[in-house]
């Protein structure tokens, strides 16, 4: 079985998430303890959309968090690579991507989204913006389709700010977690993958830096859960 490579190829990197997809929100509840629906919450809390709001919900996989977005009247599209993802979140939402009620599921890749300019009110990614293969190009592409004044949420995986944790927590990442997976029911690698590009990914001063890049003002970060994940939030000009 290939196991995608930290170079992030997209189609390598889909077929992995494709393997995994029947079984990837019980997988994720199991290896994170359940902290993962804490931080759905937090995400819903900071993207806040109200009544006549648009919310991109980008990597949203099996679009499990896509719906947290619409309870105070906003509407939500679920966007995302992995043609497994979506087949399987389709199913879970009643079998019609688009059939106007409830969440749409749209295939589309970070890097070339296929929306208009300045259409979102909001645009959110979580624990996604890791398997990207250009960083920066998806943040831009972000921007594009964000309305003036309009904002981003990433939720990512970060650095553990509390040094006696973070041994602990890179033990956990690199021995426990693959295990942990396989025994749930993920067969595949992706949840090595998973480890190692959280090693990978660069610090939240370093991640705000990059979203200031690419043309997001009034980056800020708020850490959860020790820093194991942090919260950016950023701003496009009116």
């Amino acid at each position: 079985m290939t196991r995608a490579q930290l170079d992030k190829q997209p189609d390598e990197v889909a077929a992995m998430f494709d393997r995994t997809a029947r079984r990837y929100d019980l997988v994720n509840d199991v290896i994170s303890l359940g902290q993962v629906r804490l931080w759905r919450k937090a995400v819903a809390a900071a993207v806040d959309a109200g009544p006549g709001e648009v919310v991109l919900d980008l990597g949203a996989g099996t679009g499990t968090s896509t719906d947290s977005f619409t309870t105070l009247g906003a509407r939500a599209i679920a966007c995302d690579f992995s043609f497994g993802m979506l087949s399987t979140g389709v199913r879970r939402h009643g079998g019609n991507a688009l059939s106007g009620e409830g969440v749409p599921f749209i295939a589309g890749d970070a890097m070339r989204l296929p929306f208009a300019d300045d259409t979102f009110d909001a645009v959110t990614i979580s624990v996604a913006l890791r398997n990207v293969h250009d960083t920066e190009q998806a943040l831009r592409e972000m921007l594009r389709v964000t309305r003036p004044g309009g904002r981003l949420v990433i939720l990512e995986f970060s650095h553990v700010t509390v040094p006696a944790f973070d041994l602990v927590y890179r033990e956990y990442l690199m021995r426990l977690l693959p295990r942990m997976a396989k025994v749930v029911g993920s067969n595949d690698d992706s949840y090595e993958y998973l480890a190692e590009s959280i090693r990978a990914w660069p610090d939240q001063p370093t991640l705000a830096g990059v979203i200031g890049r690419a043309g997001w003002e009034r980056v800020a970060w708020r850490n959860l859960t020790m820093g194991i994940v942090a919260m950016h939030r950023a701003y496009k000009a009116v």
